[in-house]
């Protein structure tokens, strides 16, 4: 068509002249189709299975996609609100951690926004915090016999306000930690520093 670009199945086709600006704007809607096609097609097969049980088989002769691939579409972007999708980031960046409760989802997006992580980045920090949570503290009372007890894990849950979270995660950085294991080794200096006969401990 005389003065459009044309988007045939294969690439495009573009006027004899187009403007620069209209150059411009080609790219930016290419840009944001790229980015949203999952998202879409995620909230697509949702509909679709909420309203058309047992038609995934024709999703995926209409996409050509493969039924794993349209599955893990669907499976992500149901985790997510579109309120609740960052707009800065990739959907792969929300596949990332999208197996994680709500409020870690959140924490974690905005660390990545914040600091501009690539996926390949927001992946290695969040496994390097739950291999942290696994890994068993040494208990820091002493158990039968003198020695200490055997080791164990515990999950503490602690409410904060916005600002200081935001303290909290300037302390763990300037340390160069991450935030949960700053608060485990704060908790130990407190512990160590109060203990239950009110006496440091190895004093």
């Amino acid at each position: 068509m005389r003065g459009h670009v044309v988007v045939p199945r294969i690439g495009l086709v573009f006027p004899r002249r187009l403007p620069f600006p209209a150059w411009l704007a080609v790219g930016a809607q290419l840009a944001a189709v790229a980015a949203s096609s999952a998202w879409c097609q995620g909230d697509w097969l949702i509909y679709g299975q909420a309203a058309y049980a047992g038609r995934y088989q024709d999703a995926i002769e209409r996409t050509g996609l493969e039924y794993q691939t349209l599955r893990n579409y669907a499976w992500v972007a149901g985790r997510y609100e579109l309120s609740r999708r960052r707009g800065t980031l990739s959907f792969g960046h929300h596949a990332e951690v999208a197996a994680l409760p709500e409020a870690e989802q959140d924490y974690w997006l905005r660390k990545a926004e914040e600091f501009r992580w690539s996926t390949a980045l927001l992946r290695r920090e969040v496994r390097a915090s739950l291999a942290e949570r696994q890994q068993v503290p040494q208990c820091l009372h002493p158990g039968p016999g003198g020695r200490l007890g055997a080791r164990r894990q515990r999950t503490v849950q602690v409410s904060l306000t916005p600002a200081q979270l935001v303290l909290c995660e300037q302390a763990a950085r300037s340390q160069g930690m991450t935030l949960h294991r700053w608060a485990a080794r704060v908790l130990e200096q407190a512990a160590q520093a109060h203990p239950p006969h009110g006496r440091p401990m190895g004093a």
